[in-house]
Order: C-alpha cells, then structure tokens, then sequence
C-alpha cells in the first residue's frame, strides 16, 4: 500500500510539473494568439476594404505554406494521428506558422474560427516539451493529450470543458482517463496564464430556467433532428468541396486565391460583414433577436465550408457556434422555445455533433451560459451526436466500437478509414477488451 502510495505522489507531482508547463506555454500562446486576432479584426472592421484583397492573402499564404508547410498541412487530423501512432514530432514551426496563417486569414476576411490554431499550437509545444525531457512513448501521448486540452481550455476561457475535450476528442465514444491529470493540470493553468494576460473572452447571455418536461422533451428531439442535418451538411458539404478542389485545382496557392475570390463574392452577394471572421457579434444577437435573418445560420455555412475547403487556416468551433445558435435562434421561433435557450442548445450541440465530443460541450455550454442549460444541451448534443453516424470534422479521430452499438473493433479505425457500412468487427484483441 506504502509502495502504491509512493507511485502516486511521484506520478501526480510529474503532472503537475509537466502538465503546468505545458499549460503555461499554451496559455501564452494562446493569449497572444487572441490578442493579435483582435487587432485584425478590428482593423477589418475598420477598413472593410481590405477583403478586396483575401484572393491575393490566399496567394501568399498558400505559397508559404507550399514552400515550408508540407511537413503540418494535417493540422488538427496530425495532432490526433501523433497522439495514435506518431514516431516522429510533430514540427515546431507548427505553432507559429499556424497562428499567423490564422491571423492573416480573419484579417482578410475569411470565415474561419480559432480551436484549430489553438489545438495545433497546443499539440506541437506539448510535443516540443516531451522530446525535451525525452519522457516515455505513454507520457508523451498524455502530454499531447495535454496540448489538446490547453490550447481549447484556454483560448475559450472554459478550462473543465478543454480538459475533457483533449480526452474525448482522440477516441470517439471513449476517455483517455490515463491523461485526465495532466489535461485537467494544462487546461487550467493555461486558462489561468491568459486570462493573467489580459485576455478577456466572451460573456454570452445567460438563459433562464426551463422546466423539462414531456412536450419539452418532444420539442428537444426535433431541435436535435435538425442539428444533425446542418452538422452533417457541413461536414459533408466541407469535405468534398476540399476533395472537388484538390482534385481541380492542385496548387495549393491558386486554390487558396479560387477560394478568396469565391468568399469576396459570396461577400458583395449578401452586402453584410456579417460572415466574415468569427461572428461573435451575431452569435450573441441569437440569443435575444427575434428578426434575425432565418437564412443566417446557412449563409455562415457557406461561408465557413468555402474558407476551409480552399485551405485558409483557422477552425470550426467559433463558426459553428455561429451556425448553431442562428440555427437555435431559427428553431426556438418554430417550437416555441426561448429563444436565449434555443441560441445556447444550438450553439454548443451543433459542434458536439461535428466533433463527436457531446460530453465536452455540455459542460463547455455551463461554463460559458451557466448551468440552467445542462440537461437541454445534454439531451440535444446527444441524440444529435448519433444521428451524425461515423463521419466528423477531424477524420483522423479513431472509434473503438460503432455509435450503434456491437463489440469493439479490432483496431482503433480512423473515421477516414471507415466504410459507409461497416463489416462485422472482428474479436478484439485482449489488450482491447
């Protein structure tokens, strides 16, 4: 007992050192990463003139990235491949190339959001610190695990939703308990480090209390329905306009400038700033205007797929919240529902379904709109988590056992690797059981 005792302690204060660190350089990654965000979206709101110029801004940076960005183009899929299997680094120069190709993409207007930036910074300075302290092949995909969970934690504000995020989002339908410490450790501290920075998130409105009850609960599954067909139309629609493009258009900087040219005319089309850049203006507005544009939620769709099928550098949690709580906002009208409860459902679940992380963003939707959500989120993110059936954002998430139920596969099996229908798994091995 003394012997097991000793082990514990020895393995907490390791992650409490390591996991600090590695929170602390997320956070400050992080929080430069939101400044210098800012100061590019308050510079295009300034000078909407400047997204004139987004074809020639794809130009550049897809030729930067061509010349010194081959080794990183996986980007949020690398850091999930690294955690599985990866023997070798994940690239240094992810962390900055990464953030500046993000900032040059919302300073010209792309649709873009920020988790990606914040998950491949995360992931390639974790990795940066393994390979510095030549830790085990285990504690380092803990430590990556780490990463994950410090770059979302912080640079949402919502550190318990990031810690369980770096878990949730490797294996779909499975924890990595093996890497709660140092998750929970980085996500805190790095939440800590930029908010200590000066760094101040987002405050939504918060919803009031709602019963649940049967005729809610009814109102609910519909809500989820719906949720799940966008979720699956952007994943979908996202993924082969990428596949459609690669295949057309093999270079990456003329794809970039097809791209930037397509979102200057979809811009000039709808005469709004609306949907450029993350949004956050009307993500808000969802939570308290009833004459929002009911074609919001799929302008920003538009937007968002075309950005990030072109190849401009960003994510999709911020945009999805955008499209989620238009979406909500839409919905609560139709059911009958309030409408800040609608925008708050719609927003976290929408991207729950996307990423295949619904117990990630429950607690993320009390973090950031307080706990009188919880169960509406829960329920929605759930049940519109199952009907997205195996497909996601990031297609190098592994599954261990099919949505639907069955034994365990006999290999964990990247998403992009999965048939439309599945064969019968096999027995799993015994250390999978």
């Amino acid at each position: 007992m003394a012997v097991n005792l000793t082990r514990s302690a020895r393995s907490l204060i390791q992650w409490l050192l390591l996991g600090g660190l590695v929170g602390a350089v997320c956070g400050g990654a992080s929080a430069l990463f939101l400044f210098l965000l800012d100061e590019a979206t308050a510079f295009r709101e300034r000078h909407s003139v400047i997204v004139y110029t987004l074809p020639l801004a794809g130009l550049v940076i897809g030729a930067l990235y061509a010349k010194w960005g081959k080794p990183i183009r996986g980007g949020n899929n690398l850091v999930i491949d690294t955690v599985h299997e990866g023997d070798q680094q994940i690239p240094l120069r992810m962390a900055p190339m990464v953030l500046l190709g993000t900032v040059l993409t919302h300073l010209f207007g792309g649709s873009a959001g920020r988790e990606g930036t914040a998950v491949q910074m995360g992931g390639s300075l974790a990795d940066a610190i393994a390979h510095r302290f030549r830790v085990t092949p285990d504690t380092r995909r803990e430590l990556l695990a780490a990463g994950i969970a410090g770059g979302f934690g912080s640079v949402f504000g919502t550190p318990i939703a990031g810690a369980v995020f770096g878990l949730e989002v490797v294996v779909v339908g499975r924890l990595g308990y093996e890497a709660l410490v140092p998750a929970l450790v980085a996500s805190v501290v790095g939440d800590l480090v930029t908010r200590s920075l000066g760094i101040v998130h987002t405050v939504y409105p918060v919803p009031g209390a709602l019963p649940l009850s049967g005729w809610v609960l009814m109102k609910w599954l519909v809500f989820a329905v719906a949720v799940a067909a966008v979720a699956i139309l952007f994943m979908e629609g996202t993924h082969r306009l990428k596949k459609l493009l690669e295949g057309r258009v093999p270079g990456l900087p003329v794809r970039m400038a097809l791209g930037g040219l397509a979102v200057v005319g979809l811009w000039k089309l709808v005469g709004t700033d609306a949907y450029l850049g993350l949004g956050v203006p009307t993500i808000v507005r969802s939570f308290v205007d009833p004459t929002l544009p009911e074609s919001a939620f799929a302008w920003k769709l538009l937007f968002t797929s075309v950005t990030l099928a072109a190849g401009f550098l960003g994510g999709e949690v911020t945009p999805l919240f955008f499209i989620g709580a238009a979406l909500g906002n839409v919905l609560a009208r139709l059911l009958g529902l309030p409408l800040d409860m609608g925008a708050a459902v719609g927003m976290a679940a929408l991207f729950a379904a996307a990423a295949n992380t619904p117990l990630a963003l429950s607690i993320m939707a009390v973090e950031l709109v307080g706990a009188s959500a919880l169960p509406h989120v829960a329920i929605v993110a759930t049940v519109a988590y199952l009907l997205t059936g195996h497909r996601g954002i990031y297609p190098a998430q592994r599954i261990a056992r099919l949505k639907h139920g069955g034994p365990l596969l006999s290999r964990l099996l990247p998403l992009r690797e999965l048939p439309t229908e599945p064969s019968k798994p096999q027995a799993p091995p015994e250390q999978q059981r």
